[in-house]
């Protein structure tokens, strides 16, 4: 079973900032794309940022300059640094990967969410 467990929310003023970490565990042969999503109240879930193998990253137009993402793919670990945090930045936020648990199957997980709060 493969396990997706994040870290790091909670509540913080307008412009100050957190940093997420999403952990991978279980049966794990190869890790691709990892990526950030969140979902506010009454919104549909929207991209933060995704992250390749080979580090190349992509980040939704409202957080560019500000989230930086990252990864330590001996931990299989993805990190999401957020500075610069404004009110529309709260939100569950959710961590996926795509896994191989077996050589040529791959499969997208989801964590659990972790709620960040900004408030003014």
């Amino acid at each position: 079973q493969v396990q997706l467990v994040e870290s790091g929310g909670g509540l913080v003023q307008t412009g100050g900032s957190l940093r997420l970490s999403c952990a991978a565990s279980g049966t794990i042969f190869s890790i691709s794309t990892m990526g950030w999503y969140r979902q506010a109240p009454g919104k549909q879930r929207e991209l933060v940022a995704t992250i390749t193998s080979g580090t190349t990253s992509n980040y939704a137009d409202s957080v560019k300059d500000r989230f930086t993402i990252s990864r330590d793919n001996a931990k299989n670990t993805v990190f999401l640094q957020m500075n610069s945090l404004k009110s529309e930045d709260t939100a569950a936020y959710y961590c996926s990967a795509r896994i191989s648990a077996r050589l040529g199957r791959w499969q997208d997980y989801w964590g659990q969410g972790t709620q960040v709060t900004v408030s003014s």
